[in-house]
């Protein structure tokens, strides 16, 4: 894979990371995301609140601790 370097303010990077579902997620990780929110929203508008919505709650979830690791989640699923 292919890196680059991009500049960005402080400002912009500290509301980056408020973003961050946990804490060694990568700033590609988390750009990807955020395009990904983007493309949705322009396809479907009524969907974009919907889902800004689920992820709210997914992020508060992550927040307190409620949430499956994937070894969890394989062994749920007999994997």
């Amino acid at each position: 894979m292919q890196a680059t370097t991009i500049k960005i303010h402080q400002n912009t990077k500290s509301q980056l990371d408020r973003f961050r579902e946990y804490k060694n997620e990568s700033y590609d990780e988390l750009i990807k995301k955020m395009v990904y929110i983007v493309k949705i929203g322009k396809r479907n508008p009524e969907l974009s609140v919907e889902t800004i919505n689920a992820i709210e709650k997914a992020r508060d979830r992550i927040k307190r601790g409620r949430f499956l690791t994937e070894v969890e989640a394989k062994k749920r699923l007999g994997l």
